[in-house]
């Protein structure tokens, strides 16, 4: 197996990024940094530390913060759940992102919403922050062996802030030794956090992937799910909420603010520091003196000299007061440019034919907060509300790629689907906050018939008798086509060599159609029954009688979209008999 950075390198160099798409991405992926996992890495088993018993990191959340209601709006479907506004777009950031990266594993977002409702309830209570970032940090119990796994340290107390054991982090839950081959950037500011949700949806979605997995496969998605938590009522769980993630709908609410909530009762005791006691001092008491006699008073001595009067001061003289020093202004530094804007390069329709390739990339342009270009900036292509048949890049509906030193990202590769339709083409490009969306609207128009005959274009019939099954083909695209109704009628050019259904007198001496009661009736157009499955066409049977003049004459089979084809048919006086 390739590892994953070799996967994002495509024909073209199209930087199929898989990586983070958050800040400067999601919708595909592990981009910017990539993971350091292989792509290829052999699935993760129940057996693997992320597996381990691990106990239940959140916390004891009232209703209202843990299933909170969603307000009826003319958007929410009823009975929709909530998830917090950045716990679903790192979500659905994440199912982009891998299926750039592994479109063979068919990752649904809902299941990532899934282990993030079980694992944190998408950290809310814990401060959700715009950026994926939390106010407070989310560890699991300590994995001592006491009530639950023994995990020995593994990151030197790097994320989880103990250095003799492991603790699952973040709102994904990940054991550290897990986020070390796992880890991926989510949000694009070049950091591998588990205690980001972006980071963390995009680490689990890998993992949940690794190995080739195709998730659409129920015995596939339970080995995975069993790999993250190896308990049956962990899936079962897990499994619940992606259903109803799926089935009910589900609306974006605000991030919950941090709350101080207590962590639900825990399997096992979790040892608690104790202080050291300090030894208390206790006072001696002292013993009760005896009484003393008391002391003869002493007569004081008579001064023999007056006291000297003072001397009257002198008034001080005020002293200077001291010039303030000026305090130096501190330079101020200007705010760093973001990203403000994308707009569209060039029309905002694309058009191509069925099943060709548009000639055109499509190309948009991004631009910082102080209108200069954003260079290396991550744009998100995505195909939707496609009824062409499949409109793609090679086999993806997605495309990441990166601006370049003009702040202009093209997607190329794009092909029509195999029917005429319309679709939507979404370029995104994501700030720190806020994404940035562009729209083209795509139209795909029917390839052009082509009518050919295998072999010569030229009929040969003898007076008197009849032409019989001429086969022709119809293709668009190179691919056959059903259905297609024609008619089939002689003609001869006018005086501005334009091809005419022939007059009535050229029809009296030419080759006919049979049409009618009995086939009494001689026709010169007629319309041949529909071409079948492979696009064959069979003429109906083209007769002469005995007074048919020879000559040459043409015949055209016409498609109501205009497209013809003209056959020779070349008639020869029938032989003379011999004496």
């Amino acid at each position: 197996m390739k590892p994953l950075h070799r996967h994002l390198v495509n024909t073209s160099r199209k930087v199929l990024c898989t990586a983070a798409l958050a800040a400067s991405l999601t919708t595909a992926a592990v981009a910017t940094t990539p993971s350091t996992a292989d792509a290829g890495e052999s699935e993760p088993s129940p057996d693997s530390p992320q597996a381990t018993d691990r106990g239940d990191a959140r916390l004891d959340l009232p209703a209202p913060v843990a299933d909170p209601q969603v307000p009826p709006t003319t958007t929410a479907p009823g009975g929709a759940s909530g998830i917090p506004g950045t716990a679903l777009d790192a979500y659905k950031r994440a199912e982009l992102s891998v299926a750039a990266a592994l479109p063979g594993c068919k990752l649904p977002w809902q299941l990532l919403a899934g282990i993030g409702r079980v694992e944190s309830v998408h950290a809310s209570g814990y401060g959700l922050k715009p950026d994926g970032s939390t106010d407070k940090p989310i560890r699991g119990p300590r994995l001592d062996g006491n009530g639950f796994a023994e995990v020995r340290d593994t990151d030197q107390g790097e994320w989880d802030a103990d250095t003799s054991y492991d603790r699952a982090v973040g709102p994904m839950q990940f054991i550290p030794s897990t986020w070390k081959k796992w880890g991926a950037d989510g949000n694009g500011d070049t950091k591998r956090d588990p205690n980001n949700i972006y980071d963390a949806a995009l680490g689990a979605g890998l993992y949940l992937c690794a190995g080739d997995r195709d998730l659409s496969d129920p015995a596939a998605l339970d080995r995975a799910i069993l790999s993250y938590n190896n308990s049956r009522e962990y899936v079962n769980t897990v499994l619940g909420y992606m259903k109803q993630y799926k089935d009910g709908g589900v609306s974006e609410i605000p991030n919950p603010p941090v709350g101080n909530y207590p962590t639900p009762p825990v399997t096992g005791t979790l040892p608690t520091p104790t202080p050291p006691r300090q030894p208390v001092t206790r006072p001696t008491p002292n013993p009760t003196p005896a009484p003393s006699k008391p002391a003869t008073p002493t007569t004081p001595a008579k001064p023999t000299t007056p006291p000297a009067e003072p001397s009257k001061p002198t008034t001080p003289t005020t002293p200077t007061k001291p010039t303030t020093p000026t305090t130096p202004t501190t330079p101020t530094t200007p705010p760093a440019a973001t990203l403000a804007k994308v707009e569209l390069v060039g029309a905002s329709g694309i058009t191509a034919e069925a099943g060709s390739a548009f000639t055109a990339a499509p190309k948009v342009k991004a631009l910082l907060s102080d209108g200069k270009p954003a260079k290396n900036q991550v744009v998100v292509f995505v195909v939707g509300d496609d009824t062409t048949g499949a409109t793609r890049f090679g086999t993806s509906d997605s495309l990441v790629v990166r601006t370049d030193d003009q702040g202009i990202a093209a997607a190329p590769g794009l092909k029509a689907g195999a029917k005429a339709g319309t679709f939507t083409l979404r370029a995104t490009a994501y700030g720190s906050v806020n994404e940035y969306t562009v729209t083209f609207k795509g139209t795909v128009t029917a390839a052009p018939v082509v009518l050919a005959r295998k072999g010569a274009e030229q009929l040969d019939v003898v007076v008197g008798k009849s032409l019989t099954g001429v086969e022709l083909f119809a293709t668009a695209a190179g691919q056959p086509v059903a259905g297609l109704k024609t008619t089939a009628g002689l003609v001869e050019k006018d005086e501005a060599g334009k091809w005419q259904p022939v007059k009535p007198e050229t029809a009296a001496k030419g080759p006919y159609f049979k049409g009618g009661k009995d086939g009494a009736e001689k026709l010169t157009v007629i319309e041949p029954a529909a071409t079948g499955a492979d696009g064959k066409l069979v003429l109906p049977e083209l007769f002469t009688a005995p007074e048919t003049l020879p000559g040459t004459y043409h015949l055209r089979i016409l498609t109501a979209e205009g497209v013809a084809l003209v056959l020779e048919v070349k008639v020869t006086a029938a032989p003379a008999p011999q004496a």
